[in-house]
């Protein structure tokens, strides 16, 4: 069984544990902004394991002598990046997916001048025909 990293399941104390750190910092840093955990229905936080190791990433860059407003500076930089990045991900994909449905796209005109399609590597039959293959502006 997978481990959902984004499943809030550790109460503040536990989370405290696992990062090394003292409970009242968990909840100095959910109020600053630098890792707001999830809320139960009563109200008490819930950390998943990727607030768990965001935490020791904060430690590890408050050691490092930067500041708590770096730190939240960093971290949203960081998450910016990776949105950035999935994104990228995501037009590459579409982009490969376009590419393959336009190379397979090839007309003729019709001795009626009606279009027709034909397959890739095929030739009209009739001479009069002529082929034109259709390729949508911006991709090469």
């Amino acid at each position: 069984m997978a481990i959902d990293f984004d499943q809030p399941i550790f109460v503040i104390s536990v989370a405290a544990e696992l990062a090394d750190m003292h409970p009242q910092t968990l909840r100095q840093y959910d109020r600053l902004g630098i890792v707001s955990p999830s809320r139960a229905p009563g109200k008490s936080r819930r950390y998943s394991q990727r607030d768990v190791n965001m935490l020791r990433e904060v430690q590890r860059l408050s050691h490092e002598g930067v500041s708590l407003e770096g730190i939240k500076r960093i971290l949203q930089l960081e998450n910016q990046v990776a949105g950035l990045q999935r994104r990228v991900s995501e037009l590459t994909e579409e982009l490969g997916r376009r590419r393959q449905a336009t190379d397979a796209r090839i007309f003729a005109a019709g001795t009626a001048g009606d279009v027709v399609s034909l397959a890739r590597g095929k030739r009209p039959q009739a001479r009069s025909q002529a082929v034109v293959v259709w390729r949508p502006r911006g991709i090469d």
